[in-house]
């Protein structure tokens, strides 16, 4: 299976596991983590769609960057594996000519773990297992020697605090004599991003919350409300200013879909009508469809669907470590930043779900609570069918076809208008455009 694999599959277990709204105290308000006290709510972390696909991303850019400067060093060092140069090592895993120093499997459980236990503070016992056992597999299948894996942890540590912390974008690793002075300049980009990308100030104030609702209402719009009871405060409203991968500030507001038709206007009344029509004359088939695609409380979230999607293509095309990383960072790097223009867009134009204009309509799955222009599951579907359809040529009809379903799933739910629908698919689509661009001329073909 492979390191990275195994590892997107326990980060979509995480993400699942945390995937739950924080409750209401008695007196019907909620706690939130903020800056101060981020643990204050012992369901802290909620993985929520966007912080998922934040989390989805970090992890998969920094193993991808891990593995290419444990590449580098490999055939620096170009030290082979123990099994081939002691008879008596039996290797118990695939063998191959790949240099063993350093471990990419330490490389990748230094890093992946620094990453999970920011982002999943609450199980840093279940994280760190979960190193260590990569590790000692490295070990006992004769793959790698001690001191392979030793460089390996700590070369994947050093990339790991290029993340998280204002470091200086190098570092040295041990070598086979001892400590090398040779360094690496890793992405400098980079650099620190996780404590500045703007994620601490995602959930806003009160305040804040009461502006988007006043400037809807200014526009002589109605804007959206909670249906959750008690009432509970918007989804991160400000994930729109979290720093994207592959968009600017600038493109991101630029890129904005048009306004929806207005909530006073023939337009919405008509599309109200086929939504209604959706919410109460619904086949099995639409249901299942509705339900495929719901990814919501205790799921792996949209952006999780999309990971699992691709499992099996990377998978099978049998790539090295450091490719498929590189599959799974291209991949995650657009479901963030259609996280990030769709947020943005959703509390500009702060507009009400179907069921609060016409509370007749009855929802076939989990209503979420955020506004509802556009659709967060049409611009996650479509930003990563463009890139999987990037990475899998021969499969893009596939993509296209899975991220229409799961697209207007969300009509079939009743939870969405179609302008949410095609707006958002419009919106993905381009998203995704500029991860494409960018693996384009990212040097690995």
């Amino acid at each position: 299976m492979g390191g990275v694999l195994r590892w997107n599959q326990l980060l979509r277990k995480l993400v699942a596991q945390y995937n739950l709204p924080p409750a209401p105290r008695s007196d019907g308000s909620y706690i939130f983590p903020d800056a101060e006290n981020p643990f204050a709510d012992p369901q802290f972390p909620f993985a929520n769609p966007p912080y998922a696909a934040r989390a989805y991303s970090y992890v998969a850019v920094a193993q991808y960057d891990a593995l290419k400067a444990a590449w580098f060093y490999k055939y620096q060092f170009n030290r082979p594996a123990p099994y081939t140069v002691d008879a008596a090592v039996k290797a118990l895993v695939a063998t191959s000519d790949l240099p063993a120093y350093p471990s990419e499997d330490a490389v990748l459980s230094g890093v992946t773990a620094e990453i999970l236990k920011l982002l999943f503070p609450t199980a840093v016992e279940e994280i760190t297992l979960m190193a260590a056992d990569q590790r000692n597999a490295a070990l006992w299948s004769g793959k790698a020697a001690d001191s392979d894996i030793s460089a390996g942890l700590a070369l994947g540590k050093a990339v790991a605090t290029i993340f998280t912390a204002n470091s200086t974008g190098t570092f040295t690793v041990l070598s086979t004599s001892g400590v090398s002075t040779t360094t690496m300049s890793i992405n400098v980009p980079v650099r620190g991003r996780f404590r500045t990308d703007g994620m601490g100030a995602a959930i806003g104030t009160a305040a804040q919350w009461q502006a988007l609702a006043d400037g809807a209402i200014a526009r002589g719009e109605t804007p959206w409300l909670s249906q959750d009871s008690p009432a509970r405060p918007p989804m991160l409203p400000n994930f729109g200013k979290v720093l994207a991968w592959n968009m600017t500030p600038a493109q991101i507001v630029a890129d904005r879909p048009v306004a929806p038709p207005s909530t006073s206007s023939d337009e919405v009344r008509k599309q109200l009508l086929e939504v209604k029509g959706f919410s109460t004359n619904s086949s099995r088939e639409l249901i299942a469809i509705v339900h495929k695609w719901a990814d919501g409380a205790g799921t792996y979230a949209p952006p999780g669907h999309w990971n699992d999607l691709a499992e099996e293509f990377i998978s099978n095309a049998k790539w090295s470590e450091v490719r498929m990383a590189r599959a799974f960072a291209l991949l995650n790097m657009a479901l963030h930043d259609a996280a990030v223009g769709c947020w943005e867009t959703k509390y500009f134009y702060f507009n009400p779900r179907p069921s609060q204009l016409d509370p007749s309509i009855k929802v076939k799955t989990g209503l979420p609570n955020f506004p509802s222009y556009t659709s967060g599951h049409s611009t996650f579907s479509a930003a990563a069918a463009a890139v999987l359809s990037y990475l899998f040529p021969g499969s893009a009809q596939e993509f296209t076809d899975q991220a229409k379903e799961a697209s207007i799933s969300r009509l079939y739910g009743a939870i969405h208008y179609r302008a949410d629908i095609e707006m958002g698919f419009s919106h993905g689509t381009k998203i995704g455009s500029y991860t494409v661009t960018f693996a384009q001329s990212d040097g690995a073909n």
